[in-house]
């Protein structure tokens, strides 16, 4: 029996740039949640394993697939589950700050635990997340969370998901962009031992509390980001322009940008309106996990 998994894109609501570790990596925080729009991964369990790519956005994909690489620590780790061919429809942008190549691995594995619910406790399925990508816990969890370390801390804030979503659109220039030239463009130091000291996880009672935080706290790699990408200062500009958006950032290493909006009508107007002004751009009105 086929088993299906959304593979929701990942939206960092917030992005701070602790520092560089001596290991080259980099400590963030980061407020992550998950909107709507998705990729859809489809199992086919069986004796033979394959992956096949379909949808709107899989020629954009460049290299090794990281489903083969999931496919590959799943046979490591135990040669007994049933595994089998995988279909993904590629609906998200490549090279995006959506997560989409980790949100695709993530609901693969998603996908192997419901089909092999018998092994499933003796699988290490975080671990095999954390091997696979710095975003691929998160989008393991897929609930809103405070991401830290290089990814690999993931602490999901109770209470936020089933809760009224937050209306969005999303907004892309169909440029790609490697997460890796944003951050050598990142000039930043060693952390010192300060700084790798857990924040607290915050609590938002409201709406308003959340915005504020969003507007405030901003993400670090933005300015990087706009100086190998200059037109994604006019897509967050051009968000932040429609009627009823209450904040418009960066998602993760870019170039998509958010706008959060007061309701799911003008999030509905600014992406038409958005679409026709710049019909090369992928927009998507949608909305992202969060409380009332």
């Amino acid at each position: 029996m086929q088993v299906h998994e959304t593979a929701r894109a990942k939206v960092n609501l917030t992005l701070r740039v602790l520092g560089r570790r001596p290991d080259g990596y980099h400590d963030i925080e980061s407020l992550v949640t998950f909107a709507e729009v998705a990729d859809r991964v489809t199992l086919h369990p069986g004796a033979e394993t394959g992956i096949t790519v379909g949808g709107p956005f899989a020629r954009d994909i460049e290299g090794a697939n990281l489903l083969e690489r999931a496919l590959g620590l799943l046979r490591e780790v135990d040669g007994e589950l049933t595994l089998g061919v995988v279909a993904l429809e590629k609906n998200l942008p490549v090279a995006a700050g959506l997560g989409g190549g980790s949100a695709d691995a993530a609901a693969l594995l998603r996908a192997v635990r419901r089909a092999n619910t018998e092994r499933a406790t003796r699988v290490p399925w975080y671990d095999i997340a954390r091997r696979l990508g710095a975003d691929v816990p998160v989008c393991l969890a897929g609930v809103p969370a405070m991401m830290r370390g290089i990814g690999d801390h993931v602490a999901p804030l109770a209470g936020m998901p089933g809760a009224a979503p937050l209306p969005a659109v999303l907004a892309n220039p169909r440029r790609p962009l490697q997460t890796a030239r944003v951050f050598g463009a990142l000039a930043s130091q060693r952390v010192p031992d300060a700084a790798k000291v857990p924040l607290p996880d915050r609590a938002f009672g409201d709406r308003p509390s959340l915005l504020a935080h969003v507007r405030a706290t901003g993400n670090d790699l933005e300015a990087p980001a706009v100086a190998l990408l200059p037109v994604i200062a006019e897509v967050k500009a051009a968000l932040a322009g429609q009627p009823g958006c209450l904040a418009a950032a960066m998602s993760g290493s870019g170039p998509t940008c958010f706008g959060l909006f007061e309701d799911g009508a003008s999030a509905t107007r600014a992406a038409a309106a958005l679409a026709s002004r710049q019909p090369g751009w992928w927009v998507a009105a949608t909305s992202c996990d969060w409380l009332a």
